[in-house]
This record gives C-alpha cells, structure tokens and sequence, in this order.
C-alpha cells in the first residue's frame, strides 16, 4: 500500500520543533479538559472518597496549627486549659493529617490506572476499526507515542497533579479564612509575599517550560536517532555510515544536555527562591505579629500559628503553578487522544456475501484516488471469470496493489462499481467480503505467536488436518521439521527467528488454511528462492483450482500459465490477453518481458 503514504509529519515549511510544540499545546483545552472529567463519572466512588479524604485531610492541616496555637497560650499562660488535652488533641490531628495523605496517594493511583485503563482500551479498539485510510496517513510512532506517551501524562496527572490541585484550593481557602478570623492586619501583610511567589513562579515557569518543550523535543529527536539505528544497523554498516549517525546522535545528545542542565538549574533554583520569599513572610509575620502581641491584639500563639499558616499558604500556590505546566501538557496529550476516538469507525455495514459456487469478480469503469484531483485508477474495467486466473503486471506505480485495496475495500472507488457476482461490494459488508478472500502480501505480516496459530489466523476452525494440508501444499514441511518444536514454534519479533523466505512461505500456508472463494496474490513469491518458488507455484495451481485468483507479479515468469494477463500503466490497462499472445503483439509486455530476458537492466 505504498501508493497511499501520505505522511502528514512531512508538511512543507513545518520543522520538527515546531510539529513538537503543536503537540505541547491544546487548541481547545477546555473541551478536551471536559472530556476527560467525563471519565470520572465512571468512577464516582472513587472520586467521592478522593474529595472526601482530601476535604477531611485539609481540615485536619488547617485544624493542628490552631491547636498548637492554644498550647502556646497555655504554656505562656496566657490563657487557661488542660495542656495533656491540648497536646494530644494536636497530635490528633498532625497523624489524621498524615494518614488522610497516605489514603489520597493510594485513591488517587487507583483512580489514575481506573481512567486509564478505560482510555487505552477505547484508544485500542478505536485503532483497529479505523479505516486503513486512516493508518496510512498517519505516522506509526505518532499513533503509538498516542497510546503510551500522550496516556501516560494523563496518568500522572491525575495521580499526582489532581489531589494537588484540589488540596491546594481548599488548602489557600481554609487558611486564608483562618488568618482574616486571627488578625485581619497580620493577615493582609502575610498576602505581599503571596504577590511575590506568584510573580517569581510565573516568571520562572514560562523559562522552565521553554527550555521543558526543548528538551523533550530533543529526546524525541534522539530516541528517532537511536530507533533508525537499530532498525536499520545493516544499512549503516553496509555504507559505512557508523561515523557519521555517531557524530548526529552526540550532536543531539549535546544539546539535549545543554537544555536539561538549564531546565534543572531553573527548577532547582525555584526552591531557594521560594524559601526566600518565605522567609520575608516569617520575617514580617515575626516583627508585625511582636508588635501586634505587645499592643495586646493578639497573643503569642497566634504568631506561631500564623507562621505555620503562612508556610501552608504558600506551598499549594507553589504546587498549583507547577501543576498547571503538567496540565497543559496532559490536556495537550489528551486533546491528541481524543482526535484518534473522534475518526470515524470504518463502516461494516452491509449485506452477506450470497453463498454461491462462482466467484465472478468484475470492475466497471472503477476511478479513484487518494488525494483528490490526483487519479492513480482511471476509468479501469476487468472481468476475472470465476474459478481463472488473473495476473496483472506493469511498472512500479501503475495501479496494481491500489486494485487490491479497492478490491478488499481498504478503500472505497471514487466512481464506477466493483462487483462479485453481481452483487455490488459497497452493499456487501466488509467482514463478509473479508471472510471470503485470502490475501499474501508482499511484506509479509506474522504475529508473536505459535506457529499453529499464525496459520489458524484466517480460519480460527481449522482442523489438524486442514493445517497440516496447507503446510504439505505450500512446502513447508521441511522447514518445521528443522525447528525444534514444529507447528508449536513460538516465532518472536514477528518472525525474526526464521528467514524472510519461510516467513512468506508460512504466509501462503495461512492463505491456504482460510480457504477462500478468492485468492489475492501480491508478489507472494518475491523472497523465495527459484527452486522454493517453482514448487509453490505447482503447489499454487492446486489451490487456485476452481477459485478467482488475481495474482501481482513482477517477476513474469510465475504468471505465464495465468488465463489472462492484464498489463497496467498509469491506472489504466494497455493490454490484456494470454502469454504467447501478447508476446506476439510486442506491445508493453513484451517490453517488460524482454527487460527481465534479454539481458537488460531491471
């Protein structure tokens, strides 16, 4: 499906660091803010017990300076009481508080990895149902970084980030309505400190989050580095290119180090910086709380526990202005998620396939094409007989995988019809299409997995010896007989235990397994050797016996003996008919024909 990429990520005149920092900002962080609360009204349990431990845990934090406030007083005598009472009561509310923190931690993951967990699976089950369309147009690591990354700092956000926030407000609330209650005066002067932590965190946080955006912009450049390294370690060794991908990765990694050393200095420095502003808060609370306690306006209690208060005031400003920098980057994220559960569904509606014997296959006057105004099928009529064979040859780009993916309904025709028995298949629901045709890619696609299984892929009913009559028919007999456990092999990493050629060897098997009514063969033998291939091609004529097959094939001499040869160029067809007849016209076949046979450049 090489004709359908069409990279978004490659936009003209929009460098990578820009394509990053898109991803660092939400175009509507309100809606996809809302969204997200959506998902906590399926854990309203667990969110209620969240508030309430937050709620209870607050007053306890608001509650236990107060109290140490009057053991003061009694121990100053200025006021009268039982000081064991006093101290055990403050106690109290100190281990109550610490405990109530505990709980928030513990109900905030669980609620984290709940939401999560409802997120991926949507995410997951959208991906498999969006159109191939869809895929083809998107980068694969942008559709994965999605699901892990984008999830992930949701995830912590709502761990971390949430009771934070919610504490916070209470917290600066409560307090401040305690202080105004104590002493209005000294409560007003405790406020300038305020003025200065906001403007030292807004200044602050604007450089850490430039220098935050960078350095994650880097990282993803570096891991990218390292990911075509590994993939492609062959390439880079065949031309001699480890100097140069090692002089790129430092380059980067160098400036990765550059940007995480400023970006640790400024969050470093922020803790000093608020320290300092606390400590003119205490100083000021010191001197006008000693002035305010000679005067007789307050007592000496009251100064400890504003004291208290004021660290309680400052710290939740402090964290809410971190956990905004974490929000936006999660509301970002999720904005990003939401955009994949926003496609549409491809359609499975439609009608059963008929149960019929013949498999007449038949395109009229079929156009289409990916990007509009850029036709890659024109006006292409066929008819594949049922139970023949059908080959269609021409140059790269003419059109030959694009009828497969109309064909398959990987895509839908822009005009014209394709029908199988004269039943249209934009009425036939692709699982019934899908059920009924078996495919062998050129790329061919194994899953981890036993082998066994791999081949029950297509027809999760077969028998033992339904399979073992497929791996007789495609020759892959002598291969499990080399591997230690058979049919149960596990193949890893997709097959990489086993060579290219059994892997597409299995591919056929597994087509053979699912027993079609049509068969689609795309270069189904491009990696196997003469010898190999000229056994699957007998093996070949046995299943394609009594079945539509359409076979893709560069190599001429594997379609010699089809029904039908239909040469493409440009989405059109130039010529059709059998071998020896079109080797008779000397027209574009014979062209391509005498570039593989007589000696010419492929």
């Amino acid at each position: 499906m090489a004709d359908a990429k069409l990279e978004n990520r490659n936009i003209p005149g929009m460098n990578r660091r820009e394509r990053f920092a898109e991803a660092e900002h939400a175009e509507n962080a309100g809606a996809a803010l809302r969204r997200i609360i959506r998902y906590f009204f399926h854990e309203k349990l667990l969110v209620l017990s969240m508030f309430l431990t937050v709620l209870f845990g607050t007053f306890c934090g608001i509650y236990a300076p107060s109290v140490q406030s009057d053991a003061i007083d009694i121990i100053a005598g200025s006021v009268q009481g039982n000081l064991g009472r006093t101290l055990i009561i403050m106690l109290a509310a100190y281990l109550l508080y610490s405990g109530s923190q505990l709980l928030q931690g513990l109900l905030s993951a669980r609620l984290s990895q709940s939401i999560v967990k409802k997120m991926r699976e949507e995410l997951f089950a959208k991906i498999v149902d969006v159109p191939v369309r869809y895929l083809d147009t998107h980068s694969h690591g942008d559709v994965m970084s999605r699901m892990t990354n984008d999830i992930e700092n949701i995830s912590t956000t709502v761990s971390q980030s949430l009771p934070s926030l919610f504490s916070g407000v209470l917290t600066i609330i409560g307090t401040a309505a305690v202080m105004i209650w104590y002493c209005w005066e000294l409560a007003l002067l405790s406020l300038v400190t305020v003025f200065l932590t906001v403007l030292a965190t807004k200044i602050l946080s604007r450089s850490i989050r430039t220098f935050s955006r960078k350095r994650q912009m880097l990282l993803g450049q570096l891991n990218g580095t390292v990911e075509e390294m590994v993939s492609g370690y062959r390439t880079v060794s065949a031309y001699n290119h480890q100097e140069i991908t090692t002089a790129e990765f430092c380059e980067t990694a160098d400036s990765l180090t550059r940007a995480g050393i400023r970006t640790d200095i400024l969050s470093g420095i922020m803790g000093p910086i608020m320290n300092c502003i606390g400590n003119i808060g205490f100083v000021i609370i010191a001197a006008f709380g000693g002035y305010f306690s000679l005067s007789g306006l307050i007592s000496v209690g009251v100064i400890s526990a504003f004291i208290v208060y004021a660290r309680q005031f400052s710290r939740p400003i402090n964290e809410i202005a971190q956990v905004y920098g974490q929000l936006q980057t999660a509301v970002a994220g999720a904005e990003r998620v939401f955009a994949v559960l926003d496609e549409a569904d491809e359609d499975k509606s439609g009608d059963e396939l008929a149960e019929e014997k013949s498999a007449d296959i038949i395109f009229r006057n079929v156009g289409f094409s990916y990007v509009p105004d850029h036709p890659v099928i024109r006006d292409f009529s066929l008819t594949v007989p049922s139970g023949k064979k059908v080959a269609l040859v021409g140059a790269t780009g003419s059109g030959k995988t694009t009828i497969v993916n109309l064909l398959m309904r990987f895509y839908d025709i822009d005009s014209g019809s394709i029908c199988i028995n004269q039943q249209d298949i934009k009425d036939i629901s692709r699982d019934s299409l899908r059920k009924n045709v078996a495919i062998v890619l050129q790329d061919t696609v194994l899953f981890t997995d036993t082998i066994r299984n791999n081949l029950k892929y297509g027809n999760a009913d077969a028998t033992e010896e339904e399979i073992e009559k497929a791996v007789k028919m495609s020759r892959c007999g002598d291969m499990l007989r080399s591997l230690p456990e058979g049919l149960d092999t596990v193949l890893t990493g997709s097959g990489e235990n086993i060579s290219q050629g059994q892997r597409q060897l299995l591919a056929i098997a597994r087509a053979f397994v699912a027993d079609p009514k049509i068969l689609i063969l795309d270069e189904a033998t491009s990696n196997v050797d003469t010898r190999t291939e000229k056994a699957i091609q007998d093996a070949m004529q046995m299943i394609m016996k009594n079945r539509t097959s359409i076979v893709i094939a560069h190599r001429l001499s594997t379609i010699r003996d089809s029904d039908v040869i239909v040469v493409m160029d440009h989405g059109r067809i130039v010529e059709s008919g059998s071998h020896s007849e079109l080797l008779e016209r000397k027209g574009k076949y014979y062209e391509l024909y005498m570039t593989q046979y007589a000696g010419f450049a492929t």
